[in-house]
């Protein structure tokens, strides 16, 4: 009961045995229905529905007010509780078995037609659902997500507290550092001509609370990045960020384990239950199986390379580089526009094409490389049988390859409904490569943040071959999107120093950036390490939101806009000349 000067309980709290107490309630009209002498309010707040029967009989003023009514109107409404009769009650509502016999009705505050109605039944545009977000977050749908979005926050809080870990604030004013993504800047009026960056993540400022002996931390914290956005992308999002000392990847891996469990469990509209341990692929084992070191592992389609196989045959765009093939169970019943649909999906991480055959039997295989591989061999390898559907990607590059055909498995997945909705399936990668080759030759990039540590067996390998090292980096994933990362971070100056060497930073630049983290770490830094999750991607998925807009309150459209608030906006030239910046153009 939240009883206040305006009510006695909420719209989803009475039952039949509140039957013949008076009440108070006060919300929005949500529904009217108008039969003459008698009118029904369905009432709504954010805890559920009650409907609501004025009656002209057992008070003309409350009728008359009804009468009045529109949909969005905000009222208060005192009346007795009633119990429906048998053949009234609604099983759909908790409050179904009731009805407010009212006998006055308060209008609070009017409302003109909306742009769209809130009881739903019509299809709604992002634009119109942006501009007039308020309207948009009154619709039910949309307060149970961000609702349980708070029910995550709640669980996360009590899993760490039980754990003894420490929730600190780091800076939202920070310096920039290389993590991959633009830096929003934020440009200084104290001291001018300087510029802070908002974070990315708070990666360096959780490593010092480590060299500070805070030993576990943990965060809800707001990060932002400059980037091209998708759907599982905002330029400012909530991320759970966690540290500890004095462990080893196993340690966090096991805690990152409990954690989604007990979030499937508390958090989810329905629980869901997963065993532990949970899967776990090495990075190179995931990109060769599936294609995608995130994989989505509700249904089967693996990948696998038939490059010695296919070298065998008289088709020579296999003969050089790695082939790699899935197989399509009952894909022989696809059209050829059905298999050249999938064809965008290979092209888009650099495939030239796809190749692809059904499977037959005794009168042989068909499609455009069949006359190649006429025997069993390809098919038994791939282990299909008659009239599955056999397709293939080809290059030099086994990147290439494995992407493309990633992304293929996944299309197939989707065309021919291979997902089951109701199933769900988490799961770790582990031990990513540090670096990649960057743009001009002989430079290196990193292909996680530059304060991961190598795996202990490959630091011999940063002085020579930076390619071969592996380092110690997971990612959790749940239904192919990646919830987020972690690391065991470099602790040793030394090695962070020879990291920073590989990425081509010279010793003024280091200094320059990172004076403070080199402090930390000469003073007895501990081993130490953590992770990261996107809240939003997390909250998506257990909602069964196809976008993360969908669970952040004030989202930004792909074009970073916020269509409510009309940003971001100009400014006065007086407050640009006091910051010291000029505009161009």
């Amino acid at each position: 009961m939240l009883k206040t000067q305006y009510r006695t309980h909420t719209c989803g709290e009475l039952r039949a045995s509140h039957a013949g107490k008076t009440v108070t309630l006060a919300g929005w009209v949500h529904r009217r229905r108008d039969q003459g002498g008698l009118v029904f309010l369905d009432l709504r707040d954010r805890y559920g529905f009650t409907q609501v029967r004025v009656s002209a009989e057992d008070s003309s003023t409350a009728h008359a007010a009804a009468a009045k009514c529109r949909p969005e109107f905000v009222v208060q409404v005192e009346g007795e509780v009633r119990a429906r009769p048998k053949d009234a009650k609604n099983p759909k509502l908790a409050t179904g078995d009731i009805e407010i016999s009212a006998r006055a009705i308060t209008v609070l505050s009017e409302s003109p037609t909306p742009p769209f109605e809130i009881a739903g039944g019509t299809e709604i545009s992002d634009e119109v659902r942006g501009k007039h977000r308020p309207l948009d977050l009154r619709r039910p749908e949309m307060q149970e997500k961000l609702l349980l979005r708070h029910t995550m926050n709640k669980v996360v809080r009590a899993f760490f507290e039980e754990r003894e870990f420490a929730e600190i604030e780091t800076p939202v004013l920070a310096k920039p550092t290389p993590e991959g993504a633009r830096d929003y800047l934020v440009p200084s009026r104290l001291q001018n001509g300087k510029f802070y960056a908002l974070p990315q993540s708070p990666q360096v400022y959780k490593q010092i609370l480590m060299c500070a002996g805070f030993d576990r931390y943990y965060q809800i914290a707001r990060c932002f990045r400059d980037e091209d956005l998708r759907a599982h992308r905002q330029p400012e999002f909530t991320q759970l960020d966690v540290e500890m000392a004095f462990v080893g990847e196993e340690e966090i891996l096991k805690l990152q384990e409990e954690l989604i469990v007990r979030l499937l469990a508390e958090a989810a509209r329905e629980p869901i239950k997963v065993s532990l341990p949970l899967p776990r692929l090495t990075y190179d084992d995931a990109m060769l199986r599936f294609g995608s070191d995130k994989p989505d592992m509700r249904f089967g389609l693996e990948i696998k390379d038939v490059s010695e196989l296919v070298r065998k045959g008289e088709f020579k765009v296999f003969h050089a580089g790695t082939v790699r093939g899935l197989c399509v169970p009952e894909g022989g019943a696809m059209s050829r526009a059905e298999i050249d649909a999938l064809q965008p999906a290979a092209a888009e991480f650099g495939a030239k094409g796809l190749a692809w055959m059904k499977v037959g039997g005794p009168g042989g295989h068909s499609g455009p490389v069949a006359k190649f591989f006429p025997g069993p061999e390809l098919p038994k390898a791939l282990g299909a049988k008659e009239n599955d559907l056999l397709l293939f990607v080809a290059d030099k590059d086994p990147v290439v390859v494995a992407k493309s055909l990633g992304a293929v498995r996944l299309a197939v997945a989707q065309a021919r409904a291979l997902i089951p909705a109701d199933k769900h399936v988490a799961l770790l990668v582990t031990d990513f490569p540090l670096f990649e080759p960057g743009e001009t030759p002989g430079s290196w990039i990193c292909t996680r943040h530059p304060f991961t540590m190598p795996k202990a067996e490959h630091l011999k390998y940063l002085g020579t071959d930076p390619g071969q090292v592996r380092c110690q980096a997971y990612d959790a994933v749940l239904d192919g999107v990646e919830l987020g990362s972690g690391s065991i971070r470099i602790h040793r100056r030394d090695v962070q120093m020879q990291v920073f060497r590989i990425l081509g930073l010279s010793e003024e630049e280091i200094h320059h950036r990172f004076s403070f983290l080199f402090e930390a770490l000469t003073y007895g830094a501990p081993p130490h390490g953590g992770f990261a999750w996107g809240l939003d991607r997390f909250a998506m998925l257990l909602s069964g939101a196809t976008s993360i807009r969908e669970v952040i309150a004030f989202p930004k459209t792909a074009k970073a806009v916020d269509l409510m608030a009309d940003s971001p906006a100009t400014v006065e030239k007086a407050q640009l000349d006091e910051l010291g910046i000029q505009l161009k153009g």
